[in-house]
């Protein structure tokens, strides 16, 4: 049984449960039952007592265990906290996120995105170029807008459209910006 959670006490449930499971699966014997009643005559001789398996301790010694289940769920509790790692306290948990996440602010304005070698707009660059005019030094694009852009000549009346007579331009219209 594999568990993948990060919750300790999830995990520990867990182990437990597969721990009684374990136990109760190899505990092999049952209650002793007694012999059904049996209706009708019976034959009536003579009865010898039975004899015990194993002679009966005269004391228990001082160092024995007990292997019942609770003893042995003790012994589970007992290696617990050389199993499971370290709680930290919230306190401690925060003050390891605020070292692992960077400051950031959210700037806005508008950038065209220059084309790239392969024609496809360069919005990383337009979200640096707006980050660095707002005083940061790069940043990372949340939104961008698109427009086209065509020339006068598409104007003209009863001119056919050209595949040259207009191009889409993209614009960073708001950025991610850290120092």
């Amino acid at each position: 049984m594999m568990v993948r959670s990060g919750n300790p006490a999830l995990r520990l449930g867990t182990l437990i449960s597969a721990v009684l499971l374990v136990l109760l699966g190899a505990a092999g014997t049952g209650w002793p039952q007694s012999a059904p009643p049996v209706l009708g005559l019976q034959e009536q001789g003579p009865q010898a007592a039975p004899q015990p398996s194993t002679p009966a301790p005269s004391a228990p010694p001082a160092a024995a265990e007990n292997p019942g289940l609770i003893n042995e769920m003790g012994k589970l509790f007992n290696k617990l906290p050389s199993i499971l790692p370290p709680i930290k306290s919230p306190s401690e948990t925060m003050n390891d996120l605020s070292r692992l996440a960077k400051p950031s602010t959210m700037v806005s304005g508008r950038v065209a995105c220059p084309p790239s070698s392969n024609g496809a707009p360069d919005c990383k660059q337009a979200a640096d170029q707006l980050c660095q005019s707002k005083g940061y030094k790069d940043g990372k694009s949340l939104n961008a807008d698109s427009a086209e852009k065509c020339s006068a000549k598409v104007l003209i009346p009863g001119r056919a459209r050209k595949p040259d007579d207009c191009r889409t331009d993209t614009f960073v219209t708001s950025a991610l910006c850290q120092n």
